[in-house]
């Protein structure tokens, strides 16, 4: 009689050699079907502190001080990146079950940092970053807030002043870190702006002439920015922030492009345009090809240097070339309607000759009905 087929012997004989193709299908099914999320973070921790026996009191240098340490292991409380890089060290918990995020890596802090001292609370107020929560929480978070808002700047963002090679004209002591914010927001806009490609050599004193040449028309300081930009300069304005006291700064972004950008500081049209010209100036002057230098100007300061003082000469040379002021005469007879005349001759506003005077004669008083009072601030600001 002919014994019947054992089907569990054949199939064990057919299917071995495919045994560990099998297992490894099944588990990519499930992984794919009923996937495993990476394991909570303060489970994580707590996890840890079970295995090497440690209180709460024993996480105070990773957390800063005990309630600190109870609000993040009762979940009151967000991990910050510092907690995470202290955790991560001492404790050897994975970045990715911190940063809850496959194959994550914790973030370099850049340099030696105290963000703390950033002026979070006027960056709030002025909504340069979209935060829900107190300024406490905001300055707990100061880290993670910032090196988002700045990420698309990269390792430009918080490099320090001397990696920039930056310069800060001033009178007095600045806050680095309120400079450092400013200088943050005005490349962020810059970097909004879609224009041609700067042409390296592009800024000179014809340039600037043409320039100064649309202060005669009514509309002549959005002129200004609409001819920059057309030359592919991005041009920004941005009030300061308190403890910079600064009028404008000449920069580049990282890809190259330059930018100019102006406070506002003073409401006057005379103001605007030596402003303007002295950025250009370091634009032309200090900017090569391999140039990242970033001038940040406080015009008011009577301390200069060489590069300054270059820069100061250039601004009013396109304001006024020397030639003609020097015919003119008119700082020895500087009448309102001799400066009016003069200015109708030259087609420029009549701001740009009586603040000329000014400067020289260091007089802020005089020709004070020409100088354009209140007239620029409301143009960018409304």
């Amino acid at each position: 009689m002919t014994q019947p087929l054992n089907c569990s012997l054949i199939g064990k004989f057919f299917l071995a050699p495919y045994k560990g193709l099998l297992a490894t299908l099944v588990e990519l099914y499930e992984a794919e079907i009923y996937p495993i999320g990476l394991p909570d973070p303060v489970e994580a921790i707590k996890f840890r502190m079970e295995q090497q026996g440690l209180k709460q009191k024993d996480l105070v240098s990773f957390f800063g001080s005990r309630s600190k340490v109870s609000e993040v292991l009762s979940g009151l409380r967000p991990l910050s990146l510092a907690m995470i890089r202290r955790l991560h060290t001492g404790l050897g918990i994975p970045a990715e079950v911190l940063l809850q995020e496959p194959g994550a890596e914790i973030p370099d802090s850049p340099g030696d940092l105290e963000w703390r001292k950033f002026p979070i609370g006027e960056i709030l107020k002025r909504k340069w970053v979209d935060f829900e929560g107190t300024l406490a929480n905001a300055k707990e978070a100061a880290e993670e807030l910032l090196t988002s808002w700045a990420a698309p700047l990269g390792n430009f963002a918080f490099q320090q002043a001397t990696q920039l090679r930056q310069h800060v004209r001033s009178n007095g002591q600045t806050d680095d870190y309120a400079l450092t914010a400013w200088r943050i927001r005005i490349s962020l806009l810059a970097m909004e702006q879609k224009l041609l490609v700067y042409q390296l050599g592009t800024i000179n004193h014809n340039f600037a002439n043409e320039l100064v040449k649309l202060s005669f028309f009514k509309d002549g300081l959005f002129l200004a920015r609409e001819f920059l930009q057309k030359n592919g300069i991005r041009f920004v304005v941005e009030p300061h922030l308190p403890k910079t006291h600064l009028d404008g700064a000449a920069l580049r972004l990282p890809d190259g492009s330059p930018v100019i950008a102006m406070t506002l500081r003073y409401d006057r049209i005379d103001n605007f345009w030596f402003t303007l010209c002295h950025e250009l100036a370091h634009l032309a002057l200090h900017q090569g090809e391999d140039g990242w230098e970033i001038f940040l100007d406080d015009l008011e300061s009577f301390e200069t240097n060489d590069i300054e003082g270059e820069a100061d000469q250039w601004a009013a040379e396109a304001l006024i070339p020397g030639e003609i002021w020097e015919a003119s005469r008119l700082g020895q007879r500087p009448t309102v309607a001799a400066v009016r005349s003069f200015a109708a001759k030259y087609r420029v506003h009549p701001a740009i000759p009586a603040g000329r005077i000014r400067r020289e004669r260091r007089n802020y008083k005089t020709l004070s009905k020409l100088v354009g009072n209140g007239q620029v601030r409301e143009l960018f600001f409304t």
